[in-house]
């Protein structure tokens, strides 16, 4: 069975990273960090089969050759930020199909590099990792770190991409925050299956969730690395075994359920935002404002009714939260993820 992962993680100095430690460590180099003088090396890595810098195609040969050199393009975007908290860098991780040969990855994980960096007009340092020894076989997978600034003739230029301001975005009419993460998921998912097609393989992939593509089951839970670890070293893990007892639970419960009740719930759920697309989950944002201006109407029946929030401030509310909520999810520490 095919599997789907792409994970997309910041690069951020409030969880004590930088972007020259993240690339030398991806690309299994040696690359000194100009802003601390700190240096990282990764040279004795024997997992990276292949490394690339990509650059906008619109930019001139002579007017990007400067962000091919590694350690030069990752100290610029170091010091082109200027707060502790600033993000750095983007990660887009990614498994690459063990079903496809080592030159159809290769080729997949290009063509992917090669669309954010046109896509979003950054600089994208691809690395690919094959699988550890003792570890899963089927581990083959891509780290894609790219800048949070535009990539041009001078320099880096201004925020793009993800993490673009919402008005920067609105003046040049490209979509960003939450739509574009669904945009660049369903991307890969499609790029992936191209592949597959490409290679004569019935297999496919899907970015949505379970719910969204109709299938009633419980998803596979994750065990973090470090835990597999613990475990094939023949050492006991109590986080992973407390996910096995948590996903056991939740499938326990799942099959004690009548058939009958499963149909009624599923008749009677809330639609997935994500099947419908983001336009349904700004509906859902909208209508909970309003419902949350309402009560608070209430709650002061002497108060003037207060005029509901400016369209644009709400909705660059709305992305700092999605935002905030991403990095605590997703901004760990560097490591292989286990299929």
């Amino acid at each position: 069975m095919a599997l789907y992962h792409l994970r997309i993680n910041p690069i951020s100095r409030s969880a004590g990273r930088s972007a020259p430690a993240a690339a030398a460590y991806r690309a299994g180099e040696r690359i000194r960090d100009e802003r601390t003088g700190r240096l990282h090396n990764y040279s004795s890595r024997r997992d990276v089969t292949h490394t690339e810098i990509f650059v906008p195609s619109a930019l001139k040969a002579n007017d990007a050759s400067w962000a091919r050199e590694r350690g030069r393009l990752w100290n610029a975007a170091e010091s082109a930020e200027h707060q502790r908290n600033s993000r750095v860098a983007r990660e887009y991780q990614v498994a690459l199909p063990a079903e496809l040969s080592a030159a159809q990855r290769l080729e997949l994980a290009r063509g992917f590099s090669r669309e954010l960096a046109d896509r979003h007009h950054v600089a994208v340092d691809l690395a690919i990792h094959e699988p550890r020894a003792g570890g899963d076989p089927r581990n083959h997978h891509a780290h894609l770190l790219t800048t949070t600034r535009e990539l041009t003739a001078t320099g880096l230029g201004g925020k793009t991409g993800i993490d673009m301001a919402y008005a920067e975005s609105l003046k040049r009419g490209v979509s960003t925050g939450l739509k574009e993460l669904v945009a660049i998921r369903e991307r890969w998912a499609t790029l992936v299956n191209d592949a597959f097609r490409a290679a004569g393989l019935e297999q496919r992939v899907d970015h949505r969730s379970l719910r969204a593509q109709g299938i009633d089951r419980e998803p596979v839970s994750h065990i973090p690395f470090a835990a597999y670890q613990m475990e094939r070293r023949g050492l006991r893990s109590e986080v992973a075994e407390r996910i096995r007892e948590r996903y056991r639970a939740r499938v326990a419960a799942r099959a004690a359920q009548p058939a009958s009740t499963l149909a009624v719930e599923a008749a009677g759920r809330a639609p997935d935002p994500f099947a419908q697309g983001v336009a349904g989950i700004e509906e859902i944002r909208q209508r909970a404002r309003e419902a949350w201006l309402q009560l608070r109407r209430e709650a002061q029946p002497g108060a003037e009714a207060q005029p509901a929030a400016e369209p644009h401030a709400t909705r660059q509310k709305a992305r700092d939260q999605s935002a905030s909520a991403a990095d605590l999810q997703s901004d760990a520490v560097d490591k292989d993820f286990c299929l």
